[in-house]
C-alpha cells in the first residue's frame, strides 16, 4: 500500500497536546467533544491510531467529504459504507454498485482490514442480514486453475445477468474461453481469458467499443454480488411457501413464484425479512471489539432518523405503485412480516451499542451542549487563514505565512489540483517564501511551506504540535491552510480520480434487428427482416454454408404470397435500418417504382445540397483566425476540472481544438446527453480563444441559463485574467452600454448572452469564437444572424436534442459532429414513472426528496394559478420550503427566487417549463411534471434532464389527470419516455422524434415525403453524394455521373465462410461483425476488425478468415469494376468485362481453354485444379480465392493480392486452368 499523502502531516498534528489528551481517553464508554468542524478529520485521525473507530454523518453529501479527507491521511483503511438509495419496503431494488460496495466493506471489516469506516444515518439505522451465503466475493486471479463452468454458476447465483454484451455493473458474457464481466465494485469491466481451466490473463476492457485497454493491468479481481440476498435453495423454497400463503395479492405472488425460481426480481429486497432466516441486525454489529462509535452532530442524525422512520411508514401506508409497471398496492399482505427490515431509532441503536460494549461519542460544534462538563472535550482550535478569494486578505495571509516561515515556523498547504499546487510554488516564491512540493507521507519541515497535493478542507492551526528533534523551536504553530479557505471555491475531489486513457475506436453498436422491421435495400427498395438463416450451397459438386439474412417484400403478382430476398452477409452494406414515416409499404422487386422514388428523392436533395454548399464554400474560402496551440495556462485551468472526463469529452474537446488551429472556420455541433459535460468543452475552448487575444460570444436561451453559465465560467477561470459578462434582460441599461462599449474597445473577452447579443448596436473589436448553447431554441432568424457575423468566426454548438435539420447537416458532412455518449462516472439513469396524479403519491415523492436534503422541481405550465397550485402542495406538504417562478414575474423577483433554490433555501420550485433548458441545480434529483400529456417528446426529455445530475438517483413523474383519456401520439410520447430512460437517451429520443413527425420538412417543404420514401440513412447519403457533386464542380472537377452507392458484388465460389455460433453465439453479434466486414474498403479496415474480434472472442476460426479472405476478394473485384463472380455448371463466369483485343489475346494466353463473350460482357474460366492430371481435386476455399484475384490482377493490371492478407505479392504457383 503507497504511504498516503496526508500521514506525515497527521502524524505531527497528532502530536499536539490537545490530540493527545483525546487519544487518552480511549475506551470511556461515553464523550462528548465540541470542536469547529475542520478539526474532525484531524480528531477522528488520531482516534482511529488507537482504536477502530465507526463514524456516523446526517447526510450521505458529509460521508463522502469525510471519506475523502480521511483517506488522503490514512488511505485505504478507511471506507465508506454507502445506504441504499431506495426505501427498505419499495419495490425497487437498490442499485447493483451499491449492493456490492456494501458487500465489499462488510467483507473488509470482517478481514480486520478497515480502522475508519463512515456512514450515513441512513446506512447506520438500516437493519442487514448477518450472514449471507454468497456476500464474499469470488475471488480470480491470474494462474489460478478453476472451472470456467464453476465461475458462472457463482455469478448467476450472486445475481449477475446474462447478456450478450457487457455494458453495466452486475452483468456477465461468455464467448468460448472469454468471461466478461462487471463487477458491482469496480468502474470497469474485466476479460477474464482461459486456457482450459487456467486464467492465463485478466484484462480491464472499455464499454464504449469493447475493446481491452492494454495499458491497465488488472490481474487479479474481486466479484461481490449484485443484490442483497443471493437465492439459495433455502430462499426459493421459502419463497414458493409464502407465494401459496398470499394467493389474493397478484403482485406479491408474481414476485415470489420469481424468486422461487432462482430468477431475481426487482423489488425483493422489501421482503428481506421474511425470505431469509438469518437475523437481521444492524451495522455496528458487524464492527470489531473496541470500536468507537462516533457521531457526528448527532443532534442531526437524531432528526435524520426520525424522518426516515416515518416516511418509510409514510410509503407503507401510500402504498402506490408506478403505473408504468401495472400492479397496484405495496409489497405487504396480512401476516406479512416485515416489520424488522424498517429503520431502527436513534434510542434502540443506543441501546444496541451499549450491549455490545460500544463506546459512544458525539461530536458537535462548540456552544451545544449536550452534556455535562464532566463528559465534555473540547478541543478549542483557531481557523487557519482563510481569505477566501478576497484579494487584501490573500495578500495579509501571504505576509503572516512569510513572517512565520522566516521565524521558522511550519505551514502545510493542500489543494487537490496539480495546476493550484503549481501556481501556489509560484505565488509562494513572488512573495519570497520558501516552498517544498511533499511526497506522500512526508512531515512538515521548519521554515517553508510544505505543499500537498490532497483533497482536505480542514484548514487548522496546531499551537503546540512538536517538530521532530528538541524543544528549540517548541513555541511556533503548525499553520494548516487549504485551497478552499484560499479561493472559497468547493473543490471536488480530483486527487483521488483517475484520468483514463482516452482512445476513440470505433463504437460498437449492434444493428439489432428484431422481426418484422422495416430494411432499406439499396437496390430493392424496403422490405420486412424475417429471419436470419444459413444454407447449404451447391455448386457443381462443391458444397459450402453461408448465412443470409432473409427479407420480405411485395409480391410481384395480385394475389401471390410475398418475395423472399435472400441477402448474403458479403453484401450487407447494402442495408439499412429504415426510419422516417410510420408504416412504409414494401417494394417490389426489380419494380421502377423503387427506381423513381429513388430518383425524385435525389432531384430534390440536389437543391438542397446546392444551397448548402454554397454556404460551405463560402466558408472554405473564407480564411478563419488559426489559433495558436494550448498554452501553459490551459493546461492548468484544465487541470482544476473538478470531474474526471470522460472518454467522448476528451475527444470533443480535442476535435474542438483541432478545428480552432486549423485555418478554416470551425462549425461543429456536440451533440450530448442532458448534464454529460457539454459545458466544459464550451469552457476549454472559450479559453483557448481568449489566450490568443479573441473576444468569445456564448449564446443561451434563457436568462437563467445565462447567468448559470457566468457562474459557472467565473468559476472554472478564477485567478486567470478574464473578463467576463452577462448580457441579458436582466442587465441594467446602465451595465449594458458599459458591456457593449467594452466589447467595442475589447476589455470584454467572454460575454454571456441572450438574444441581446444579436441586436443591431452591437459590435466587436474582434470576435473570434461563438459558442451556441441548447441549439434547437433558436429560431431561424436568430440563425441567419448568427450566420452573417460568422462567415470567418469558428462557431460551437451544443445541444442534447439536436433539431432534424442539424443531424442532416452534420450527416451530410457540411457540419461536423462529435458525439458524447458515454455518461460521467457515478450517475444512475432517472427512475421515470408515468401514471395519473394522486395526492398521497405526491405527498410521497416530496418527502422522499427531503430525506435526501435534496430538492424538487414541480412542473406546472398554467402561469394563471400557478399560485393556487403552489397553496395546495403548501397543504400537502407543510414542513417544505416551496417557492413559484414563473417567466411574467420580474426580473428581480425570478432572479432572487432561482437564486434562492440554488442555494439550497426552498425545497421545491413549483415552476413552468422556464427550467427545461439547461438549469443545472445538482440538488434537485425529483421532477414532478403535471399533464405531461401537452408536452412534446424533446421537451420531456430536457426535463428529465434536470434531475439525477449528481451522484444521488433522479426521480421523475410524469403525471396527467386521473381519468383523462391520452390521444395516440402523447401515448406514444410518453411510452417512449417510460422506454429510454437509460443514461445517454438523448439521440434515441431525437430518432424517435423524426419517426414520429415523420421526417418530412427536414431541411423545407419541397422534399416532403422524400425521408419517408427512401428512409432516413438513405437519404443522409444521398445529400452526402449531391454535396459532393457540388464540391468537385467547384474544384473543377468532373463529378461522378453515376449513383455511386455501394455496389453489390457477387461472390459464389465454393467456399466455407461464415462466423460459426460457438464463436459469437447472439445474433445481433454476429450481424454486427457481418456488417463491420462488408463495409471494409481495404485491408487496414479488415485488420481493425481482427484485432477487434480477437479481443472480443478469441482466436479466430477457420471459416472467418476464410470470411476475410471472400473480403479481401471483394475489394480487388471492387477494383477491377467487376460485380459478379460465379460458379456455372464446371466454370467461373466473371461480368460485367469489356476485354480490348490485346486484353482478349492475354485471356487465351495465359488462360487457355477460357471463352470471352462480348454481346453478354463475360468472361468464362474453366475451373483450377491442383494438378495437371484429370482425376486432381478442385481448388476450393482460399486455395480458389487466391486464384481468382490472381487472375483478376493479371487480366485488368491492378496490383497483387494475397487474400490471406498477407503482404507480398506471391508468384502464380503450380495451378493449371483446365477446360473441359
Amino acid at each position: 500500500m503507497a504511504t498516503p499523502m496526508l500521514a506525515g502531516l497527521l502524524k505531527v498534528a497528532a502530536s499536539d497536546p490537545k490530540l493527545k489528551g483525546l487519544a487518552t481517553q480511549v475506551g470511556e464508554p461515553h464523550l462528548h467533544i465540541t470542536g469547529i468542524d475542520q478539526a474532525r478529520p484531524w480528531a477522528i485521525g488520531t482516534l482511529a491510531n488507537q482504536a477502530p473507530v465507526l463514524v456516523v454523518t446526517a447526510t450521505g453529501r458529509e460521508a463522502e467529504d469525510l471519506t475523502a479527507e480521511l483517506t488522503a491521511m490514512m488511505g485505504d483503511k478507511v471506507a465508506q459504507f454507502p445506504a441504499w438509495e431506495t426505501l427498505p419496503h419499495e419495490r425497487l431494488s437498490p442499485g447493483a454498485d451499491i449492493v456490492g460496495r456494501r458487500a465489499q466493506v462488510l467483507h473488509r471489516i470482517a478481514e480486520g482490514k478497515l480502522r475508519v469506516v463512515v456512514t450515513a444515518a441512513r446506512g447506520y439505522s438500516q437493519p442487514i442480514l448477518k450472514n449471507v451465503e454468497g456476500r464474499s466475493p469470488i475471488s480470480l486471479a491470474e494462474d489460478m486453475e478453476i472451472e470456467l463452468e464453476a465461475i458462472v454458476s457463482q455469478l448467476e447465483f450472486r445475481a449477475y445477468k446474462h447478456v450478450d454484451m457487457v455494458a453495466k455493473r452486475g452483468e456477465y458474457a461468455v464467448r468460448g474461453g472469454i468471461l466478461d464481466v462487471f463487477p458491482t465494485t469496480l468502474d470497469y469491466p474485466v476479460r477474464v481469458e482461459f486456457w482450459g481451466d487456467e486464467i492465463t490473463d485478466i484484462r480491464q476492457f472499455s464499454v464504449a467499443d469493447q475493446r481491452a485497454i492494454p495499458e491497465i493491468e488488472v490481474g487479479a479481481v474481486d466479484i461481490f454480488p449484485a443484490r442483497e440476498l443471493p437465492i439459495t435453495d433455502d430462499v426459493a423454497k421459502r419463497a414458493q411457501d409464502l407465494a401459496l400463503q398470499h394467493p389474493g395479492n397478484a403482485a406479491l405472488v408474481e414476485l415470489l413464484t420469481k424468486v422461487g425460481e432462482h430468477i431475481p426480481a426487482d423489488g425483493m429486497e422489501a421482503l428481506l425479512a421474511v425470505l431469509s432466516d438469518a437475523p437481521l441486525v444492524t451495522f455496528p454489529e458487524f464492527m470489531p471489539e473496541g470500536t468507537h462509535v462516533l457521531l457526528v452532530a448527532s443532534e442531526k442524525i437524531r432528526t435524520r432518523i426520525a424522518d426516515l422512520e416515518s416516511t418509510d411508514a409514510e410509503f407503507l401506508a401510500a402504498g402506490w405503485e408506478a403505473a408504468a409497471m401495472g400492479a397496484d398496492g405495496p409489497l405487504s399482505a396480512e401476516g406479512l412480516d416485515t416489520e424488522a427490515a424498517s429503520y431502527r431509532s436513534y434510542e434502540s441503536l443506543e441501546a444496541t451499542c451499549a450491549n455490545a460494549n460500544l463506546p459512544l461519542w458525539t461530536f458537535a460544534p462548540p456552544g451545544m451542549f449536550m452534556a455535562d462538563e464532566s463528559q465534555t472535550l473540547p478541543l478549542e482550535y483557531e481557523l487557519g487563514p482563510t481569505p477566501r478569494g478576497d484579494v487584501k486578505e490573500i495578500d495579509a495571509m501571504m505576509a503572516q505565512l512569510l513572517a512565520h516561515t522566516r521565524d521558522g515556523g511550519r505551514a502545510a498547504f493542500i489543494a487537490p489540483a496539480q495546476g493550484a499546487i503549481k501556481r501556489m510554488v509560484e505565488r509562494f516564491a513572488e512573495k519570497g517564501i520558501r516552498t517544498k512540493v511533499a511526497t506522500p507521507g512526508w512531515e512538515p519541515t521548519p521554515g517553508e511551506v510544505t505543499l500537498y497535493q490532497a483533497l482536505s478542507h480542514a484548514g487548522l492551526v496546531f499551537p503546540k504540535a512538536r517538530s521532530q528533534g528538541g524543544a528549540t523551536k517548541e513555541a511556533l504553530p503548525l499553520v494548516v491552510v487549504t485551497e478552499t479557505d484560499l479561493t472559497g471555491n468547493r473543490v471536488g475531489d480530483i486527487a483521488g480520480a483517475k484520468r483514463r486513457p482516452a482512445k476513440r475506436r470505433n463504437r460498437v453498436d449492434p444493428l439489432a434487428l428484431k422481426q418484422g422491421d422495416h430494411v432499406v435495400h439499396e437496390t430493392h427498395g424496403i422490405g420486412r427482416f424475417l429471419k436470419m438463416a444459413e444454407r447449404t450451397i451447391q455448386s457443381g459438386d462443391e458444397t459450402s454454408r453461408r448465412e443470409y439474412i432473409v427479407l420480405e417484400y411485395a409480391a410481384s403478382k395480385r394475389g401471390q404470397p410475398a418475395d423472399q430476398l435472400w441477402v448474403p452477409m458479403d453484401s450487407l452494406d447494402l442495408l439499412s435500418k429504415y426510419t422516417g414515416g410510420e408504416k412504409p409499404t414494401l417494394s417490389k422487386m426489380g419494380g421502377s417504382d423503387w427506381k423513381n422514388t429513388k430518383k425524385k428523392a435525389r432531384a430534390a436533395v440536389r437543391e438542397i445540397a446546392g444551397e448548402l454548399v454554397e454556404l460551405y464554400a463560402k466558408r472554405q474560402a473564407s480564411p478563419g483566425h488559426q489559433f495558436a496551440p494550448d498554452t501553459p495556462w490551459q493546461a492548468e485551468m484544465e487541470d482544476n476540472f473538478p470531474y474526471v472526463e470522460t472518454e467522448d469529452q476528451m475527444l470533443a474537446i480535442d476535435a474542438v481544438k483541432e478545428d480552432m488551429e486549423s485555418t478554416v472556420p470551425m462549425d461543429r455541433v456536440v451533440v450530448g446527453d442532458v448534464g454529460y459535460g457539454k459545458t466544459e468543452v464550451a469552457v476549454r475552448a472559450a479559453f483557448k480563444a481568449v489566450q490568443d487575444g479573441m473576444q468569445v460570444a456564448v449564446l443561451v436561451p434563457t436568462t437563467l441559463l445565462a447567468q448559470q453559465h457566468a457562474d459557472t465560467f467565473r468559476e472554472r477561470m478564477t485567478g486567470f485574467p478574464v473578463n467576463i459578462q452577462v448580457l441579458s434582460r436582466f442587465t441594467s441599461m446602465k451595465d449594458a452600454k458599459e458591456i457593449v462599449s467594452g466589447l467595442a474597445d475589447g476589455s470584454v473577452d467572454i460575454v454571456i448572452g441572450t438574444h441581446r447579443l444579436l441586436q443591431t448596436g452591437v459590435h466587436w473589436k474582434n470576435l473570434g469564437l461563438i459558442v451556441v448553447d441548447e441549439e434547437q431554441r433558436f429560431g431561424v432568424e436568430h440563425k441567419e444572424h448568427i450566420k452573417a457575423l460568422k462567415a470567418s468566426v469558428d462557431v460551437l454548438t451544443m445541444s442534447a436534442t439536436p433539431i432534424p435539420r442539424t443531424l442532416e447537416m452534420s450527416m451530410a458532412g457540411i457540419r461536423e459532429m462529435s458525439t458524447i455518449l458515454t455518461p460521467p462516472e457515478d450517475r444512475h439513469p432517472v427512475l421515470t414513472y408515468v401514471g395519473a396524479y394522486e395526492d398521497k403519491q405526491i405527498a410521497a415523492a416530496i418527502r422522499r426528496e427531503l430525506l435526501r436534503d435534496g430538492q424538487t422541481f414541480f412542473i406546472h405550465n398554467k402561469v394563471s394559478d400557478i399560485e393556487k397550485k403552489a397553496r395546495e402542495l403548501r397543504e400537502l406538504v407543510p414542513e417544505a420550503r416551496i417557492v413559484v417562478a414563473h417567466g411574467q414575474m420580474n426580473e428581480e423577483a425570478l432572479e432572487q427566487t432561482v437564486q434562492g433554490f440554488w442555494d439550497r433555501e426552498y425545497d421545491v420550485l413549483v415552476c413552468t417549463t422556464i427550467v427545461e433548458t439547461g438549469l443545472d441545480i445538482a440538488n434537485a434529483n425529483t421532477l414532478i411534471v403535471e399533464n405531461a400529456h401537452h408536452m412534446g417528446l424533446s421537451q420531456l426529455h430536457q426535463l428529465r434532464g434536470r434531475v439525477g445530475r449528481s451522484r444521488e438517483r433522479g426521480y421523475a413523474y410524469f403525471l396527467y389527470p386521473k381519468g383523462a383519456t391520452l390521444t395516440e401520439t402523447s401515448y406514444d410520447r410518453l411510452a417512449t419516455i417510460a422506454q429510454n430512460n437509460d443514461l445517454g437517451a438523448g439521440m434515441a429520443v431525437a430518432m424517435k422524434d423524426l419517426e414520429m413527425r415523420g421526417a418530412g420538412n427536414v431541411l423545407g417543404a419541397q422534399q416532403s415525403g422524400h425521408i419517408a420514401g427512401v428512409g432516413f440513412d438513405l437519404y443522409v447519403r444521398l445529400v452526402g453524394e449531391a454535396v459532393e457533386t457540388f464540391k468537385a464542380l467547384a474544384r473543377g472537377e468532373v463529378p461522378k455521373a453515376t449513383d455511386d452507392g455501394p455496389k453489390e458484388i457477387r461472390i459464389d465460389l465454393p467456399v466455407d465462410a461464415h462466423i460459426p455460433e460457438d464463436y459469437i453465439n447472439s445474433e445481433r453479434l454476429r450481424l454486427e461483425v457481418y456488417r463491420k466486414l462488408a463495409a471494409s474498403k481495404d485491408n487496414a479496415d479488415l485488420q481493425l476488425a481482427v484485432e477487434e474480434m480477437e479481443d472480443r472472442y478469441g482466436p479466430l476460426p477457420q471459416p472467418v478468415t476464410r470470411l476475410l479472405a471472400v473480403a479481401r476478394l471483394r475489394h480487388q473485384a471492387r477494383r477491377a469494376g467487376v460485380s459478379d463472380i460465379t460458379v456455372q455448371g464446371t466454370r467461373i463466369k466473371v461480368h460485367p468485362v469489356e476485354l480490348p483485343d490485346s486484353k482478349q489475346v492475354r485471356l487465351k494466353r495465359l488462360f487457355p481453354g477460357s471463352n470471352y463473350r462480348a454481346a453478354a460482357k463475360a468472361i468464362q474460366l474453366g475451373f483450377p485444379k491442383a494438378g495437371r492430371n484429370v482425376t486432381d481435386p478442385k481448388l476450393r476455399d482460399v486455395e480458389l480465392l487466391q486464384w481468382v484475384a490472381d487472375f483478376l490482377s493479371q487480366m485488368f493490371d491492378i496490383d497483387q493480392a494475397d487474400v490471406t492478407g498477407g503482404k507480398t505479392p506471391r508468384k502464380m504457383g503450380n495451378v493449371i486452368s483446365v477446360s473441359e
